[in-house]
Order: C-alpha cells, then structure tokens, then sequence
C-alpha cells in the first residue's frame, strides 16, 4: 500500500511504500478512492493547537507520533473481508465512519463513538488514516452506502457534512423569521447553509472576511452575507438567533456571542485557536448558550447520507486532485486559497 505521511510534523508529507495490512476477524480492509482534504488536518500537520495564551495541545499527547497518515473523510471500495466481518461484500463501494470509538465504554455503547472516553480510534487523528491507498476499519457496521452521491462529495460528508448537521442539531428550533449567522464560508460554512436551509432556516447570513468565499456563500442560499472586517459587521448581526462559529478563532467568538439576541445559542466547531475571554454575569442575564460540537455520530452521518441521497444537500465546489498532490492541497489550504472543498483522487495510484 502507498501512503502519503507525516515524518515531521510541519515539512512536506512523504511518499511511503509499505505491506498492505490483512483483515483479521470483524475487521474490513478498504481500498481508499476518496479522501478529503479537513482545515482540522492542518493543525494535524502543524502537530499542534492553538490554546491561546502561549499554551499549545501538542498532538502527540492523542497518539499521533510521525511516521502518521492523515485523513478522516474516507470513501472506498471493500477489498477484503475477516473471517468475523458481516454485512458487506468484497466490491462494495462504501463511506467510512471515521470516528470510531472503543466500542466498549458506556458512550460508545449509546452510540456516541465520536464521545468515547476509554480508547478513540479516530481515522487520521489517531490512527492511520485516509491519505493511503488502504485503510483498515474493525468493524462493517462503520460503512455507509453512499450510492448516488458523487464520489467527490459524499466523502466530505464523513466530517464537514457531519460536524455541520451535528453542530445545527444542537441550536433550539428556529421562529420563521429568526437570523442564523454561519461564521466562516469555507468548506463547513457552505455546507451548513444548505443544511440550514433544508431544514427550513431562511434568514441565514454568511460571514467572512474573504469576499469570494462570501460571494459562494450567496450562491449557496444565504440570504445576505458580512465581511466581518467591516467596522460595522457587530452591527448588523445584532439580534441573531444563532451563530455557527466555523473558524473558532477569539474574534469571531467575540462577534458571535456579542450579536445574539435573549435566549439566543453559539455553537463553536472551528479550530482556529485561541481562547475565549468573556464576562461571566451577562452569560446568564442574557440567558444565552455558549455550546461546543465535536463531529458527529454514526447515526447522524447516516442522516446526512439520507439527505444528500435525495438531493436536499446542496455540494459547495469541490476540487478533485490527483493524491500527489497532497503537499500542494494543505499547502493551498492553509493560505486561504480554496473555496469550497478539495478533495483526493486514490484511484490511479500505483
């Protein structure tokens, strides 16, 4: 099996050949054709987060020790199989749930894989993952029929799609008139306005301060959209229902929960980094809801898989590359030069 790897964290990923793993009982071996190319891979790459203050959380600490393989939106095709493994056939086309947990602590027993508590093992976070020809899964009932959907696409679903459907599960039930603003109008910020939208969010506002990434955000259905270095962005977001923080960084923290009307919910997802500095009494004179969102569950991907079938999912523009490429995609990534999503072609990898 090929894959491309870190060998130190921050330097170009490296080519590497290796023994193509045997799936032994439950486990399935799959034969990676798609993988997405996450903003989180970044801070991956980089081998750490940002914590703010000086204070850094060094990956290491999680399990990821170059050599490492990154990438958790998988889509592949079932190579072979365990002596154990059910529900799937060798030729199969299949999304990979990557966030796969230890399966025996009481979280991952209600479902909850992405919360596990005893022994995660994320694809591409802590475990090899999708940046590779193969990938090993432990068990079939982590794949998902995707047919239907556009190669390209429904791997993306896997994080972005996911992360964004958990994160607006997670806002109260929207009034008809009620404002949404999506903070950040990359990858996830795309796809969460058209989830908004399918679940009837009309007033959604789109904020960036890249005006191309604003303008896509228009042609993805929100109804208007801020440039949030405007001196007058706080002002014309005053009142929202809701904000979708898709960047995470102390600025857009700062807008977001600063606009929220009484009542009103920020939900953090983004990475960026930094921390959060905020009076603590208005918090609760204000009655506003400050949430975290982490991916996604299993039975949720399974949702949002039902919803991009029937075309209620709208794709942002998704850039299919040769796996080669990988160095340029993150490099091209971290420079803020791709709208909408790139994604990596495993197929004609030899």
């Amino acid at each position: 099996m090929i894959s491309y790897q870190i060998v130190e964290h921050g330097k170009p990923l490296q080519k590497a050949v290796m023994d193509t793993p045997k799936p032994q009982g439950t486990e399935i071996l799959m034969r990676i054709t798609r993988a997405g190319v996450c903003h989180s891979d970044l801070h991956i790459w980089d081998g750490y987060f940002d914590l703010g203050g000086g204070k850094r959380f060094y990956v290491k600490e999680r399990g990821c020790i170059p050599p490492f393989t990154l990438g958790h939106e998988p889509l592949g095709v079932v190579e072979a199989v365990g002596k154990k493994a059910k529900g799937v056939k060798v030729g199969q086309k299949r999304l990979i749930y990557p966030w796969i947990g230890c399966g025996k602590c009481a979280v991952c027993k209600a479902g909850q894989d992405n919360y596990c508590i005893s022994g995660s093992r994320f694809l591409g976070v802590n475990r090899p993952g999708a940046y590779s020809t193969h990938v090993l899964v432990p068990d079939a009932k982590y794949l998902i029929d995707a047919t239907g959907i556009d190669d390209s696409f429904a791997s993306t679903l896997a994080c972005s799609a996911l992360t964004v459907y958990s994160a607006i599960s997670k806002l109260p039930p929207p009034g008809p008139k009620d404002a949404v603003a999506v903070l950040g109008c990359g990858g996830l910020g795309l796809i969460a306005i058209s989830i908004l939208r399918a679940r009837g969010v009309k007033n959604i506002i789109g904020c960036d301060l890249d005006d191309a990434k604003l303008a896509a955000a228009a042609r993805q259905g929100a109804k208007s959209t801020v440039n949030t270095l405007a001196p007058d962005a706080a002002q014309k977001l005053q009142g929202i229902a809701a904000a979708l923080d898709f960047v995470g960084a102390p600025t857009t923290a700062a807008l977001g929960i600063g606009a929220l009307r009484k009542g009103g919910r920020y939900v953090i997802c983004g990475l960026f980094g930094g921390e959060l500095v905020h009076p603590l009494p208005p918090i609760a004179q204000r009655a506003i809801g400050i949430v975290g969102s982490y991916v996604g569950s299993l039975q949720e991907l399974k949702e949002v898989v039902a919803l991009a079938k029937k075309g209620r999912i709208k794709a942002p523009p998704v850039e299919t590359r040769p796996a080669s490429e990988a160095n340029a995609a993150l490099e091209d990534l971290k420079a803020g030069r791709v709208v909408g999503r790139v994604v990596l072609d495993f197929e004609t990898v030899q």
